[in-house]
C-alpha cells in the first residue's frame, strides 16, 4: 500500500507539477502572452527536479516540456499535421529531458540556482541550431516584449534575457526550498538583485543614433480563397502583390502618400522562379516600372531538379534583378526533408514538398536603393546568426519577409510577430515586415508597433523609419552567452558529479568505521 508521504505518491505529485508548469510557460506566449508566468514556471521546475535521480529528473523534464512544447506550437498541427507536430514536440520535449537530468546533479551545487540558469540557457541555445537547423521557437527572451524586461534585449540579447528570467525562477526555488534561515536570506538576496539588475534597463533604455529617415512601403497583396494555401492559385498571388504596387504608385502619383525609397514584397509572393516563368517576370517587370523604385521581390528561385532556393531579390527599376538574400533556416520537414527517402510518403504532408531548399550564407546586408539593409525571411528571424552578421556588417534597417499563409488561422502568425518585435528591441533597429497575407508592420527600435495590417486582408503600408547605424551590445553579449553558458552547464553537471561521488564516498567511509 501506498500511503500519502510514500515514494510512489511523491513521485505523482512533483509529475503533476511539471506538467503544470509546462503548461504555465506557455501562457507566456501568444495568444495569452503573459510572460510574468515565467519566473513561477522556471521556479516550480528547480523545485521539483530537486533531490531526485538523474532517471527522475529526466522524466520530470520530459513530462514538462511535453506539456509546454505541445501547447506552444499547437498550431502546427492544422497546418502541418498532427504528426508533425507530435513528432516536433517529443524531440524538442526531450532536450527539456536533458535539463531535468542535468539539474538533478547540478543541485549538490551551493550556487545551484546560477548553474541551472546557465543549464536552462544552454538548453535553449542548443535546441534552436540541433538537430537539422534546429528550432527556437519558445526561447524566454521571445515572450519579454510587452513586459519592463523588453528594454534588456539590448543590452544582453534575447540568450542573456533568458539567462536572467532563469535565474530569478531558480533563485525564487532556491527561497522555497533553503533548508535554513540565514541561506533563505542570501538567496532572498540575490533574488532581489537579480531582478532590479534585469528591469534597471527600462530606465536608461539603449538607443543607436539616426544616420536619416526614408520612406518604405510593405506590400500585403493577400492570398486568393481560404487563404491558408499558398500554391493553390500562386500566379493569382503574385498579381495581387502586382496590382496592390500598381495601386500604390498611381497614390504616389496623385500625392496621396509620400514615394517610398523602395517596396517590399513578401516571401512566396512569386512561388516560381521568376527567371525561368516568363509571365511572373513580366508581372514583376509591370510593378517595378510602375512604381519606379527598388522592389524586394519573395521568389522560389530554381536549382537544379532536385533544390530550390528561398530568395528575397532586388528588382530595380533600370538595372533590374540584382542583389538576393537566400534563406538560412528552411524549416525541416516544411521546407526540406531529412531522410526523405526513408520517409516519404509516412508523414501528414510531406509529400507536397517535392525539392529540397537549400540555406542561404549571405553575412552581409542587401543594399537597396543604396540603403544596407539586413534581411531575414520567415523563421529566419528566429535565429541569432544571420542578422547579427548582416548588422556587423553595416546594416542599418531589417525587412522581414514571411508567407504565414500555411499557419493564418493560427496563433504561429501573432508568435512570430513578437519575435519580430523582440528582435526590433535586441538589435535597435526599425523593422519591416512584409507578409502575403498577415501579419505586416512596421517596428520601431523600442518594440512598438508602428503600424500593422490584418489577416487575410490586401493592404500596403507606407511609413517613414529611421536608419540607425552601430551594433547594440545586446548582440554581442548574447553572442558571447551563447557560446559560454552550454561550457558553463557542462562544468557544473562535471562538479556536481564530483560532489556526489564525494558524498558517497564519505558515506562508505562512515558506514565501515561503524561496522569495525
Amino acid at each position: 500500500m501506498s500511503g500519502p508521504g510514500s515514494p510512489i505518491v511523491r513521485l505523482a505529485l512533483r509529475l503533476l507539477a511539471a506538467g503544470l508548469a509546462g503548461y504555465l510557460l506557455a501562457l507566456a506566449y501568444e495568444p495569452v502572452a503573459f510572460a510574468y508566468v515565467i519566473p513561477v514556471s522556471l521556479a516550480v521546475f528547480g523545485v521539483v527536479t530537486r533531490g531526485v535521480r538523474m532517471r527522475t529528473g529526466f522524466v520530470l523534464g520530459l513530462v514538462f516540456g511535453t506539456a509546454f512544447y505541445a501547447v506552444h506550437i499547437r498550431w502546427m498541427a492544422p497546418s502541418i499535421g498532427s504528426d508533425a507536430w507530435a513528432a516536433l514536440s517529443g524531440i524538442e520535449a526531450a532536450f527539456y529531458g536533458l535539463l531535468g537530468a542535468a539539474a538533478a546533479v547540478i543541485h549538490r551545487l551551493r550556487a545551484w540556482p546560477f548553474w541551472l540558469a546557465c543549464a536552462w540557457t544552454a538548453m535553449e541555445t542548443v535546441r534552436s541550431t540541433w538537430p537539422f537547423s534546429g528550432m527556437p521557437w519558445g526561447r524566454l527572451g521571445f515572450a519579454v516584449v510587452d513586459t519592463p524586461w523588453a528594454p534588456a534585449l539590448a543590452y544582453v540579447g534575447v540568450t542573456g534575457v533568458s539567462l536572467l528570467l532563469a535565474a530569478i525562477g531558480f533563485l525564487a526555488a532556491r527561497v522555497v526550498v533553503s533548508p535554513s534561515r540565514m541561506d533563505g536570506r542570501w538567496a532572498a538576496t540575490g533574488l532581489i538583485a537579480v531582478t532590479a539588475l534585469t528591469a534597471l534597463p527600462a530606465m536608461a533604455p539603449w538607443s543607436l543614433g539616426s544616420s536619416g529617415e526614408i520612406t518604405v512601403a510593405a506590400v500585403q497583396g493577400d492570398v486568393p480563397g481560404p487563404g491558408n494555401d499558398i500554391l493553390a492559385d500562386y500566379r493569382g498571388v503574385t498579381q495581387n502583390h502586382v496590382d496592390a504596387t500598381i495601386e500604390l504608385a498611381a497614390r504616389v502619383r496623385a500625392g496621396d502618400v509620400a514615394p517610398p525609397r523602395f517596396v517590399l514584397w513578401p516571401e512566396n509572393s512569386t512561388a516560381v522562379d521568376p527567371f525561368n516563368d516568363y509571365s511572373t517576370g513580366e508581372q514583376i517587370e509591370a510593378a517595378v516600372s510602375a512604381i519606379d523604385v527598388p522592389l524586394v521581390v519573395g521568389a522560389i528561385v530554381d536549382a537544379g531538379e532536385e533544390h530550390v532556393l528561398n530568395q528575397g531579390i532586388v528588382w530595380d527599376p533600370v538595372t533590374g534583378a540584382g542583389d538576393r538574400y537566400t534563406k538560412q533556416n528552411p524549416v525541416p520537414y516544411g521546407e526540406y526533408i531529412p531522410f526523405r527517402k526513408q520517409l516519404s510518403g509516412l508523414f501528414g504532408r510531406l509529400d507536397r514538398i517535392p525539392r529540397d531548399m537549400l540555406s542561404g550564407t549571405r553575412r552581409t546586408p542587401l543594399d537597396v536603393a543604396g540603403v544596407p539593409v539586413a534581411d531575414a525571411i520567415c523563421f529566419d528571424i528566429a535565429y541569432d546568426a544571420g542578422l547579427a552578421d548582416q548588422i556587423e556588417r553595416g546594416g542599418e534597417l531589417l525587412a522581414v519577409q514571411t508567407s504565414n499563409a500555411s499557419f493564418i488561422f493560427t496563433d504561429q502568425v501573432e508568435q512570430q510577430f513578437a519575435i519580430t518585435r523582440a528582435r526590433a528591441i535586441e538589435t535597435g533597429k526599425y523593422v519591416v515586415v512584409a507578409s502575403t497575407n498577415g501579419v505586416s508592420g512596421v517596428i520601431a527600435p523600442d518594440g512598438a508597433v508602428v503600424a500593422r495590417t490584418e489577416r487575410r486582408t490586401q493592404d500596403v503600408l507606407v511609413e517613414s523609419v529611421e536608419l540607425r547605424p552601430g551594433v547594440t551590445p545586446g548582440l554581442r553579449v548574447g553572442a558571447a552567452l551563447a557560446l559560454g553558458t552550454p561550457l558553463a552547464a557542462g562544468l557544473a553537471v562535471l562538479l556536481g558529479l564530483v560532489v556526489g561521488w564525494r558524498a558517497r564516498r564519505l558515506s562508505r567511509r562512515s558506514t565501515a568505521e561503524e561496522v569495525s
